[in-house]
């Protein structure tokens, strides 16, 4: 177990730039971050997974709107620089933060770098789910950033199923604390922000996570010294997915969102 001085920290993520920006924030305001920086999981086991769970059509839908918004993140590079310049977000790639390459968080070998670096606390992003085998061999605190709000918006494209909802007052992103379900651990923080009519399903999450460095480092803040305040989650509880192809431009050219 970590010592009361230990302030080491360990990044979880599978990269790119929301989770880069997050990486920045917690290492400029602490220091002593290692990341671990995981293999993508390939397309083809991601739509096994989903086929199994949801059926075959469903998800291929769900992929096309996955391609779809690839390939619309090209138009939305000024949008995106606006977010990161309202709220001063660093999403480049800082060469002086060590990054330890791995092939998934649920192997031995990652298991024993993290033991090895014995930090304070566990910190992921954008990363696959802990197995339970792994998230009992944590020397420390795991803790998440969710771009939703938790209960009500667990799982993928939070922001983006909010404003669907006409829930715009739950259009945010949660910390908390890992446990075996998805993104069901007690809740740490909660931050809310108001979409532009220029975000779409490609700029929710950029903003959702820019608009929160502030809850991240208060949870990092309160792992290192102990001080970690989980509340049970409150509220309607759903786990969503990817929008299925028809149903994002449903929305996109009927209530204009995208």
């Amino acid at each position: 177990m970590s010592s009361p001085t230990n302030r080491k920290i360990v990044i979880v993520t599978a990269g790119g730039r929301n989770p880069q920006i997050l990486i920045n924030a917690i290492e400029s305001h602490f220091g002593d971050v290692t990341v671990l920086l995981e293999q993508p999981e390939s397309k083809k086991l991601f739509l096994k997974r989903r086929i199994r769970k949801l059926g075959l059509i469903t998800a291929a839908g769900q992929f096309a709107t996955m391609v779809a918004s690839r390939f619309g993140k090209r138009l939305t590079e000024k949008r995106s620089a606006e977010i990161l310049g309202d709220y001063q977000a660093d999403d480049r790639e800082n060469p002086a933060i060590p990054v330890i390459a791995v092939g998934s968080i649920n192997t031995p070998e990652a298991i024993e770098q993290i033991r090895a670096i014995s930090p304070a606390v566990v910190f992921l992003v954008s990363c696959r789910m802990l197995s339970v085998t792994t998230l009992a061999a944590m020397p420390c605190p795991v803790i998440n950033f969710h771009a939703g709000i938790n209960p009500q918006y667990r799982g993928l494209m939070g922001g983006y199923w909010a404003r669907v909802q006409n829930d715009e007052a739950n259009f945010g992103a949660t910390m908390h604390l890992v446990d075996a379900g998805v993104d069901t651990g007690g809740i740490l923080y909660q931050s809310r922000m108001m979409p532009s009519k220029n975000d779409t399903m490609h700029t929710y999450p950029l903003l959702q996570t820019a608009a929160s460095t502030g809850i991240v480092l208060s949870a990092v803040e309160d792992a290192l010294s102990g001080n970690l305040k989980p509340l049970p989650p409150d509220g309607n509880s759903r786990q969503w997915y990817h929008p299925p192809i028809w149903t994002w431009l449903w929305n996109g050219f009927s209530r204009g969102i995208w």
